[in-house]
């Protein structure tokens, strides 16, 4: 098996280097003709609304002509708000949820509309895709990206499964770096904040050969004290990190017709793993923790009842366990495009691999602490063929294939050693049309063929001497699935100022098996795709001589066959095994709406509003109660609220600038931004009330779980941010500024992931909490 796995990615590794050796000889072969891919207008720049390019549907379009729910942020509104990595976006598009995943490296957990995904298992797929330049990252780890020198980002809302594939039933965060500019310059910024926070982050951009190669080179360091307190040793910061990013591009243009874009980037992480307690009364935990004399009174006090705000910024250390987390990654991408007049052909070919070494302490004062470590690879290579028949019809038909890869090691202490080995491979083939069908009316349509096989082998050595031996070797379980996931849509331009859009459109996540699985049953029963129906109607407007733009959308979301846990003690399983099954489904609906206003000279307003309703449809699973005579009990969860969906999100955020004159010339920026969340849950848990119900239930009866467990929802957030530049020439090819910033202006403390260990009973409860406030200053150079 090893030796097979190893020719499969020679061969991923060779069709690479075959790639680029194309590429490279490729562009002295094409005739000249038009420039490929040249934009007007991007999203990087700060113009019209109106007139912003984006590629949500892997072409180039006005955002105000896509037919699709998007929010595009620029590079340069990332730096006026001194946004710092993807979870700042949080809040700003409606119903975008992210929050960092505390258990990962670099990890995200991210929502939209409704549907999330919460896990840092590598043997699990997101629901929202994102994409670097380009390319899927298909893990959550390493999601939580850096955000200096970044051109633009596209939020899409809702499937975007023809054109990004499986995997994105909730949506796409598109981001683009920015590509060499051919001129010697570049930027250099340094920052000092709270918390020891400091950074430097560096880009420098060369030409090699005149208007033919073009180099860009990029570096940046970050670290950080963290803002967890260790209640067991005088409250001393934990929860620190230092990291590095850095890589190089060259940009190849031998002609006008052909580019070739070529990036090697390389991530380095070292950081303290900390979670926040929420353990509390009535926890299997606590009550062990003074037994066994892990702690003073003291301490145990301000590890248990601390509620889910200030509480979970506490944590507690123990003498002798010395936690570390290393991340480590690399990654090479070539994009080549070739523009033959009719059509243009585009290659985007990508490897990636990553190791995660992880000794955490999960909140628990010693009693569960495990290592894991984690490597990962992945290869994907898609290619596109995109043009125009006529002048009312034009097309994106393309084909793509990924692979990946990764071992996992835990060792937990007391508990158990795990081996667990992963396989995925997807092959697709999709199309996507656009025919002008009458003078203002526009009909949109395509669909993606999908095929994935996933396979899994697992062995665990149970270290338990107070219960049985569970200890087994299991065999590569695989199976595989295939899926056609269509869309279609109708938009209508009454004029240049408004457009109308109506469409359906089918997204699938991927089956699999269950990298958690600690039985041979568990490991080797898949489960199957999750799949959404999404209705969307919208409205696109410019409005008032374009000084305002608004977009509002409304949409209805059918989920079906939803991936949960659940205990089974079916004919082949040796006893009550957890199992992930395809357990739910639920009905989502919601409005949203996105506007830009400049009614006067040198003031930008931007606003976003999202609300959501969702709820579950026939989630009923079997579980084990600890204290019931039976082996499993029947659970109703479809009353308990859905993860990660808010009812409300909304942002507002305005930017003024004001000139000035003088020894130097330049202009002052003032940003101010409001993001606001409602409540929302994070983790499907029963509420610990229902324990007695649970217990007496009699076998055949069915428990029904009025909500979740209310530790496991996060408060309502009001998240204030403020900053102030000032931009000036400091000479002809020289600007510096001067920025300085307070986030979170409020010092709105609370958790960002919550997650309790079982149900009946509930050992301990966990928690990542978010940024308290911060204050900083950044100085840059732009040359």
């Amino acid at each position: 098996m090893f030796m097979r796995d190893n020719m499969k990615l020679n061969a991923c590794k060779r069709l690479f280097v075959a790639a680029l050796t194309t590429s490279m000889l490729g562009g002295f072969a094409v005739p000249a003709l038009a420039a490929a891919g040249e934009d007007a207008v991007s999203a990087s720049e700060e113009s019209d609304p109106a007139e912003i390019i984006v590629s949500a549907r892997r072409r180039s379009e006005s955002l105000q002509t896509t037919p699709v729910a998007i929010t595009a942020i620029s590079g340069s509104q990332l730096q006026g708000a001194a946004a710092l990595t993807i979870g700042d976006l949080q809040g700003a598009a409606p119903n975008v949820i992210i929050t960092s995943g505390g258990t990962g490296a670099a990890a995200a957990n991210i929502s939209i509309r409704g549907i999330a995904f919460a896990d840092i298992e590598k043997s699990f797929d997101p629901a929202v895709g994102v994409n670097i330049d380009g390319v899927y990252i298909g893990t959550s780890t390493g999601q939580m990206l850096d955000f200096f020198d970044i051109e633009s980002i596209e939020v899409l809302r809702g499937p975007q499964g023809t054109l990004f594939g499986r995997n994105t039933i909730a949506g796409v965060i598109n981001v683009k770096r920015s590509r060499p500019t051919g001129e010697l310059g570049g930027k250099m910024e340094a920052e000092f904040g709270s918390y020891g926070r400091f950074s430097s982050r560096n880009v420098l951009n060369a030409p090699i050969v005149a208007d033919v190669l073009a180099a860009k080179a990029f570096y940046m360091y970050t670290q950080s004290d963290g803002y967890y307190r260790d209640v067991a040793n005088a409250d001393r910061k934990r929860g620190g990190s230092k990291s590095q990013n850095f890589g190089a591009s060259l940009l190849f243009t031998p002609s006008s017709s052909f580019d070739a874009l070529l990036t090697v980037d390389r991530q380095v992480q070292n950081f303290d793993p900390v979670l926040g307690t929420l353990s509390q009364t009535g926890d299997v935990f606590p009550d062990l923790w003074t037994a066994f004399g892990l702690a003073s009174p003291d301490v145990i006090g301000k590890m248990v009842d601390q509620g889910n705000t200030k509480g979970v910024y506490n944590t507690a250390s123990v003498p002798g366990l010395d936690l570390f987390g290393h991340y480590r990654s690399w990654g090479v991408t070539n994009e080549m495009n070739l523009d033959l007049g009719a059509v243009k052909l585009t290659s985007v070919t990508s490897y990636r691999e990553s190791t995660d070494n992880m000794l955490q302490d999960y909140a628990t004062i010693g009693l569960y602490v495990a290592n894991r470590n984690q490597k990962y690879h992945q290869f994907s290579q898609e290619l596109r063929a995109s043009g125009k028949i006529g002048d009312g019809f034009d097309y994106v038909a393309g084909v793509y294939y990924f692979n990946s890869k990764y071992n996992l090691l835990q060792y937990t202490v007391g508990v158990g050693d795990q081996d667990t080995t992963g396989w995925s491979e997807s092959f697709a083939g999709f199309i996507d049309l656009n025919w002008q069908v009458a003078d203002k009316v526009r009909i949109s349509g395509g669909g993606r063929l999908t095929h994935d096989k996933k396979a899994l082998a697992t062995s665990y050595i149970d270290l338990d001497p107070t219960s049985p031996d569970t200890s087994f070797v299991g065999p590569k379980a695989s199976h595989s699935w295939s899926k056609f996931t269509p869309k279609i849509g109708i938009d209508y331009r009454p004029n240049n100022d408004l457009m109308l859009y109506a469409s359906w459109s089918r997204g699938y996540r991927s089956g699999g098996f269950n990298g958690r699985g600690l039985s041979l049953f568990a490991a080797t029963t898949p489960y199957d795709p999750e799949t959404v129906d999404a209705y969307e109607v919208g409205i696109k407007s410019e409005l008032f001589d374009r000084k305002l733009v608004l977009n509002l959308a409304g949409f209805y979301s059918n989920y079906k066959n939803i991936q949960q846990t659940s205990t089974t003690t079916a004919d082949n399983a040796s006893a009550v095994e957890t199992i992930v099954i395809n357990a739910a489904a639920a009905k989502i609906k919601g409005f949203e709406a996105d506007l830009t206003l400049r009614a006067i000279d040198r003031l930008t307003i931007r606003g976003s509003f999202g609300y959501t309703d969702a709820s579950f449809r026939g989630f009923v699973v079997d579980m084990g109660v600890g204290g019931n005579p039976n082996p499993t009990t029947t659970f109703d969860f479809s009353g308990v609220n859905m993860i990660y969906a808010p009812k409300i999100t909304a942002s507002i955020s305005g930017d003024y600038t004001i000139p000035f004159q003088g020894r130097f010339n330049g202009e002052i920026k003032l940003n101010a931004s409001y993001r606001y969340l409602s409540r929302y849950d994070q983790q499907i848990a029963a509420d610990p009330a229902i324990y007695p119900e649970a217990i007496a239930a009699p076998a055949g009866t069915t428990v029904v779980v009025p909500r979740n467990d209310p530790r496991l929802r996060s408060d309502e957030q009001n998240l204030l941010d403020l900053s102030v530049s000032a931009i000036f020439d400091v000479n002809a090819r020289t600007k510096a500024r001067l920025t300085g910033f307070v986030r979170n202006v409020l010092d709105d403390r609370g958790t960002q992931t919550a997650f309790n260990a079982t149900s009946f009973p509930v050992y301990w409860g966990f928690a990542t909490a978010r940024e308290p406030r911060v204050f900083g200053v950044q100085m840059g150079l732009e040359f």
